[in-house]
């Protein structure tokens, strides 16, 4: 037998993946359940959509609230440890049932609409099995950190207009599709040539003119969307930012302002970069962003 080098590096690779994305949730990250949200739908069930559940431990008050966490990676990949699984650990320390959202990518072919599908299904199932999760159903809300930050302020945008992706699937759905809050993380928000994070932009809305043009920017900018029926936004970004211009954050709240959205915070940070999440760094060690976050989430009572 032949050894071949390449072929012997791409299969340790391939391997390295499925570890990544199918064993290590299970292990590493230490979840209470894995959700498959796609099994038994008609037309969907090769979409390998999950959510991994973290609830609180016995140790902790169950607050009856729940987030449902979409990590970053240009709507190409996920980051799944330090905005994903990290998130996960900090809520669930603290009573807040956390679902940890894979969703799908264009790294697996897909485009608009998979993502917002996914979320929405997510906070479908998340409402309608409330009970079975010790949670409120209403106090369910979504946190996103970078192209994640842009899906939940798209879940928070399309729930405020009763716009219903599931419908389209044939899925009936009994409960609102609208997020109780709204939390962008160094997110990206707008698809405009002069401050739109491009592989974001092309991972969402596929390459090519006919993919581009100004209308589908347009539709796809969130600050150009909001409506006054928006949920709550707290939005947390730093200046230095050099992955998505700060000016995606700063847009976001302005129109916000100017629809009158209640409730509304912008924590803007001197420094922190990007990609932090809630991982222990020194952005979080200097500025504890996330207890922040913890006191408007009391403030808004969703937790107490």
């Amino acid at each position: 037998m032949i050894f071949n080098r390449n072929s012997f590096r791409r299969s340790l690779f391939r391997l390295f993946l499925f570890l990544a994305f199918f064993i290590l949730p299970s292990s590493l990250f230490a979840q209470n359940e894995t959700v498959y949200i796609w099994r038994n739908v008609k037309g969907m069930k090769n979409q390998q959509s999950v959510m991994f559940v973290h609830r609180p431990s016995a140790s902790v008050k169950n607050t009856g609230a729940a987030v449902i966490i979409c990590p970053g990676g240009s709507y190409h990949h996920l980051g799944l440890y330090n905005e994903g699984y990290c998130s996960s650990k900090w809520f669930s320390e603290r009573g807040v049932t956390a679902f940890m959202l894979k969703y799908r990518t264009n790294e697996s072919g897909y485009n608009h609409p998979a993502m917002i599908e996914d979320l929405q299904r997510a906070i479908q199932l998340v409402r309608e099995n409330a009970a079975y999760y010790g949670i409120k159903s209403d106090k369910v809300g979504v946190i996103g950190y970078s192209a994640g930050g842009h899906l939940v302020t798209m879940a928070g945008v399309y729930g405020a207009r009763a716009q219903n992706e599931l419908e389209k699937l044939g899925i009936k759905t009994q409960v609102s599709l609208c997020p109780d809050f709204v939390v962008p993380v160094y997110p990206v928000v707008s698809m405009q040539d002069d401050i739109a994070h491009h592989w974001s932009r092309n991972s969402l809305l596929g390459k090519g003119k006919n993919n581009q043009t100004a209308e589908r920017k347009n539709e796809f900018s969130m600050e150009l969307q909001i409506v006054p029926e928006m949920p709550p936004v707290y939005i947390a970004v730093a200046e230095d930012d050099d992955v998505v211009d700060c000016r995606n954050s700063l847009r976001l709240y302005e129109s916000l302002e100017k629809n009158h959205v209640r409730n509304i915070r912008l924590a803007f940070y001197k420094w922190g970069g990007h990609g932090f999440g809630m991982k222990d760094c020194k952005f979080l060690r200097e500025f504890q962003w996330n207890k922040a976050l913890w006191q408007w989430l009391c403030d808004i009572k969703i937790v107490e």
